[in-house]
């Protein structure tokens, strides 16, 4: 199960950095309106709130490609970062949207049971 393991720590990892291009570039362009569901008037203000969060989901990646980058040591740094893919999206699934459990709690779970099975 490791190449399982890292193969969906690679794509955990590379959705949150299409979340931090969404929330850092798009949030007020057509396409972060669209998958956000916003008015380009809310989009304007809370784009610094949203370009904070991209930043949160960037250390995510950073985190998770930090872990595979380190073969077999790596491995405790996987198993934190996913833990805190998981909870990040259980807390937004429950406060703001719940498309979120979906989208980043479910891939964050299938990764590291993926990589808790030896």
């Amino acid at each position: 199960m490791t190449t399982a393991g890292n193969v969906a720590v690679a794509l955990v990892a590379l959705l949150h950095l299409y979340f931090l291009i969404l929330e850092v570039f798009c949030w007020e362009r057509p396409l972060g309106l669209r998958t956000f569901g916003l008015t380009p008037e809310f989009a304007k203000a809370s784009r610094a709130l949203a370009a904070n969060q991209g930043l949160y989901n960037g250390f995510l990646a950073a985190g998770l490609l930090w872990g595979l980058s380190l073969g077999p040591a790596g491995h405790a740094i996987k198993i934190f970062f996913l833990g805190c893919v998981v909870v990040a999206g259980l807390f937004g699934g429950s406060t703001a949207n719940r498309r979120i459990l979906l989208v980043q709690a479910l891939p964050g779970a299938i990764a590291l049971v993926l990589v808790l099975v030896p």
